[in-house]
């Protein structure tokens, strides 16, 4: 069995759950009216864009980062949006359950991840001690 890392496997279902989200809360942004059609559908797909591509990325250098700062844009977005909406608590409250599984993806992965690292190097020294 192959070397799979946890860590990037719960963040790649997160980001792909909450690319989801993201797209259903732009189509509700712009039945709201929230800003210019435009404006809210470019920030909007772009956003879902890349929730859905940055699963490639992550295990690389800054993917992690990469995938924490979109956490963080989502929430921006949804605390600005209160200002133009009362709906924006919803976002609100949602981006903050995906920050939270964001962060017990991160958390729970690597800690499983650095577990599972340090079975196989105890089972390596155990076959050395047994040849």
């Amino acid at each position: 069995m192959a070397n799979k890392s946890l860590q990037r496997a719960l963040g790649a279902i997160v980001l792909a759950f909450e690319s989801f989200i993201v797209f259903f809360g732009t189509l509700v942004s712009f039945g709201l009216k929230v800003a210019q059609a435009e404006i809210v559908w470019a920030v909007g797909l772009s956003l879902a864009i890349l929730m859905i591509i940055t699963p490639a990325i992550l295990g690389r250098k800054g993917g992690y980062f990469f995938g924490s700062a979109l956490q963080v844009i989502v929430l921006f977005l949804s605390i600005w949006t209160i200002f133009k909406d009362p709906a924006g608590y919803v976002f609100l409250i949602i981006s903050i359950i995906f920050i939270g599984l964001w962060a017990w993806a991160m958390i729970a992965g690597s800690t499983i991840d650095a577990a599972k690292r340090a079975l196989a190097r105890k089972n390596e020294q155990q076959g050395e001690i047994n040849d």
